[in-house]
């Protein structure tokens, strides 16, 4: 409850709805405070980014973690769009990577194997038979090495991890960085750059869940979605791509225009039935590395829209299906079924198998590189002429 007055205080005196709507502006800030301790004595940090819009972002060290986003509604209202804990425990113990920046290997590995060079890898199985999100102890679960950076006018902060040779039953020895900046223009901007020392697998992706109504007791079916994909890619009960590539035309899946959520969720489709819901990867069009529009999120409510960016070939898009009510989030608030959503920029699940969908090996002397950009903006009633 503490934690959670002090970012009611900070978003009010950062922009007071009447600051909001006449833009008046703020001075661009980044702070350091103590989030908590581990178990084993080490403080976890706190960086609290702030643009000259009054848009604030929290990440902490831990799990290179995303813990709020407050972004104003269409009258101007700052509210926290971001699922989280309020203690550094809640991260520890949570299996749900809320905010989470996960990895190696964003997604699923059937059955947890893959050959490289001829060798086969056998990583940890930590989803049913299946390798899920880095492993037991993937990137969510280590300490990142920070440094603030606000030299370019907006605030920005670089982590760094060292993923030592096997790791996980990964090969090689990888250094990621990841840079956040919170833009001028209302944007979380996320840059990755990764290194290796052998031959190995690199798929970071970001796992914060979503919810632009501002507040966490409502689910995010009458979210209104639009995918940048005519295509995605089926998966099999365990989850793991089956190699095809489906056309979403005439499906639940089709979300090619502004589509409430909700609307066919609970469709007797056999790929929802898999997923308890939306649980996908969409083949985003124009997969050629270039930064472009990969969807947008409008909550009609409060008149937030979230517009993705990247440079990655998909987006996996997971309705908070297994979110039960079982975990305490902020203000003690019991997260419930489908009550955030994740819009995960990645390549695509189980790649490593799957040559057809391309290549995620990484080699010395090369460099990973990923940009991805959640941007915040507002939409009037008046132009809310799409359903």
């Amino acid at each position: 409850m503490m934690r959670s007055c002090l970012l009611w205080l900070l978003a009010l005196s950062l922009c007071s709805t009447e600051a909001c709507r006449t833009n008046r502006k703020v001075q661009s800030s980044m702070k350091t405070t103590v989030f908590g301790k581990l178990r084993d004595g080490r403080e976890v940090h706190q960086y609290t980014l702030t643009n000259k819009a009054g848009m604030v972002a929290q990440i902490i060290d831990y799990g290179a973690t995303v813990t709020s986003l407050l972004v104003p509604d269409r009258n101007g209202k700052i509210e926290d769009v971001v699922l989280g804990y309020d203690s550094v425990q809640g991260y520890v113990d949570g299996t749900a990577y809320l905010g989470a920046l996960v990895g190696r290997y964003g997604n699923r590995i059937g059955k947890g194997r893959f050959q490289l060079d001829g060798k086969e890898y056998q990583l940890t199985i930590n989803d049913g038979e299946n390798h899920l999100h880095g492993g037991k102890i993937g990137f969510n679960k280590v300490l990142w090495e920070a440094k603030p950076d606000g030299g370019s006018g907006e605030p920005s902060l670089v982590l760094q991890y060292v993923s030592r040779d096997g790791e996980e039953g990964y090969p090689g020895t990888v250094v990621l960085n990841v840079r956040y900046t919170l833009t001028n223009k209302n944007e979380m901007r996320i840059e990755y750059e990764g290194t290796t020392n052998r031959a190995t697998i690199l798929n970071p992706t970001q796992h914060s869940y979503f919810n632009l109504s501002g507040s966490f007791t409502k689910t995010i079916l009458n979210h209104q979605l639009m995918i940048e994909a005519d295509d995605m890619t089926p998966v099999d009960k365990g989850l793991i791509p089956t190699g095809r590539i489906a056309s979403i035309a005439n499906t639940p899946f089709d979300f090619r225009n502004l589509t409430a959520i909700g609307a066919r969720i609970d469709d007797s489709d056999e790929q929802l039935i898999y997923g308890r819901g939306y649980d996908h990867n969409w083949v985003l069009r124009n997969g050629h590395g270039e930064v472009r529009k990969a969807a947008e999120l409008y909550e009609p409510a409060s008149g937030r829209l979230m517009t993705v960016l990247t440079n990655q070939p998909g987006l996996q898009f997971y309705t908070g299906n297994f979110l039960d009510g079982s975990a305490k989030g902020k203000n003690g608030i019991a997260y419930g079924h489908r009550t955030g959503l994740c819009l995960e920029a990645q390549a695509f699940p189980d790649t490593p198998n799957r040559p057809e969908f391309g290549s995620v090996t990484l080699r010395p002397g090369q460099r990973y590189g990923q940009t991805t950009i959640y941007q915040f903006s507002t939409r009037q009633r008046s132009k809310e002429n799409r359903t």
